[in-house]
C-alpha cells in the first residue's frame, strides 16, 4: 500500500501530519510522534510578539529607569511566560532535524509585515524544512477595509517568501468575503501551500470575576466540514498544496480530505485526546479502508470527491444548501 504523498515540495511517507500544538511545544514528543507514525511535525507558534519582546527588553536594560516603555510594556506577557524564547526555539528545530527522519516545519504567528519576517531566515538557517504562516489579524477598527485586510496579508506573505527558499504555507482564516480569490493571491504572492483553515479561539467573560477568559476548545469531526467544503472548491483552481486542519480525529476523516483534494491531513485534538499512539492507529485502518475499496495509494484517491469536473461549483454549493435546509 502506497500512502506516500508530496505537500508543498515536500516528499511524506503518508499524509498524516501533526499540527502546531501543544504537543509540539515538548521536544520529547517529537520521536514519539515520529514513532507513531506521522509524516511530519510542526513545530507550535513562535509569536510575533516573543521576537519583538525580545527586542524591547534589550531597549528595557539599555535604558533602565528612564520609564519609557512602562505603560506600552504592560499589554506584553513577560518574557518568561512563554514557553520557548526565540533562541530556544531556534535550538529545538536544529535538535529535531538532527534527531529526526520526517520534515520539520517552523510555524510563525503574527499580524504585521514587520521585522519578524527576517525571523523566517533564522528558521531556515536552524535547519526547518519549511515554515507555515499563521496570520492572526482581527480588524476591529471600522476604519479598516477588506483590502487592508486582504494586502496586510498579501505583504506578510510578499516579505517572508522573500527572505527564505524554503516552501511557505500559510494557515488561512476562513473569514474573507471572496475566499476563493484570496486563495489564489497569496499563491500568486508565492505561497506554497494552503493549510485550511485557521482557528480563532474566542474570548469568554466571567461574571463573577468580570475579566475576560480564554478558552481552549479542542476541535469535533464537525470543524472539518468547512476545510472539507473549501478544500474541495479550491483544488484544481488554484495551484498550490493543500492542507486540512480542525476536526480531523480518524481515517474516515482523513480519507474524506484527501478525496476531496488534500495533500495532508494535519492531527493535533485527536492526539491530546487519545494520546499519541492514536497516529499508528488511524494509519492502520487508512491502510484497511484503502485494501478494502481497491485504492493502492493514497495518489489515486486525492481529489477523487473535488468539484473540479463540476463546471459551476457555486450552483452545486446553493442546490447542496437548500437541500440541507429542506430536509430537517
Amino acid at each position: 500500500m502506497d500512502l506516500t504523498t508530496v505537500y508543498m515540495g515536500l516528499n511524506l511517507k503518508n499524509p498524516l501530519v501533526v499540527s502546531s500544538s501543544p504537543l509540539t511545544k515538548e521536544f520529547d514528543n517529537f520521536k514519539k510522534l515520529e514513532d507513531a507514525g506521522v509524516s511530519a511535525i510542526v513545530c507550535h507558534s513562535i509569536f510575533e510578539e516573543q521576537i519583538s519582546e525580545e527586542i524591547r527588553e534589550l531597549n528595557r536594560n539599555l535604558i533602565n529607569g528612564t520609564e519609557s516603555f512602562a505603560e506600552a510594556l504592560s499589554y506584553f506577557p513577560e518574557p518568561q511566560e512563554f514557553k520557548l524564547g526565540p533562541d530556544d526555539y531556534l535550538e529545538m528545530i536544529r535538535k529535531a532535524k538532527a534527531q529526526l527522519s520526517i520534515p520539520v516545519i517552523g510555524s510563525l504567528n503574527g499580524h504585521t509585515a514587520g521585522g519578524w519576517v527576517d525571523y523566517a531566515r533564522k528558521i531556515e538557517e536552524a535547519g526547518a524544512d519549511a515554515i507555515e504562516l499563521n496570520v492572526f489579524f482581527l480588524p476591529t477598527r471600522v476604519e479598516t477595509t477588506p483590502d487592508d485586510v486582504e494586502r496586510n496579508y498579501e505583504k506578510i506573505v510578499h516579505d517572508v517568501k522573500a527572505n527564505v527558499k524554503i516552501p511557505v504555507a500559510v494557515k488561512m482564516s476562513p473569514y474573507f468575503s471572496a475566499l476563493a480569490n484570496m486563495a489564489k493571491s497569496l499563491v500568486d504572492e508565492g505561497a506554497d501551500a494552503l493549510v485550511l483553515f485557521n482557528r480563532f479561539y474566542q474570548p469568554d467573560i466571567d461574571i463573577e470575576t468580570l475579566e475576560v477568559d480564554p478558552k481552549v476548545m479542542l476541535s469535533t469531526p464537525y470543524d472539518l466540514l468547512q476545510p472539507l467544503r473549501w478544500i474541495g472548491i479550491l483544488y484544481g483552481q488554484v495551484n498550490a498544496s493543500f492542507a486540512a486542519t480542525g476536526g480531523i480525529h480518524t481515517a474516515r476523516d482523513l480519507i474524506k480530505v484527501i478525496m476531496a483534494g488534500a495533500d495532508a491531513g494535519m492531527m493535533c485534538s485527536a492526539l491530546l485526546e487519545n494520546g499519541i499512539r492514536h497516529a499508528a492507529t488511524v494509519l492502520k485502518e487508512l491502510s484497511e479502508w484503502m485494501t478494502r475499496h481497491d485504492y493502492d495509494s493514497v495518489r489515486g484517491m486525492k481529489g477523487v470527491m473535488s468539484q473540479q469536473k463540476c463546471a459551476h461549483p457555486e450552483a452545486f454549493e446553493r442546490a447542496n444548501y437548500m437541500k440541507v435546509l429542506q430536509s430537517y
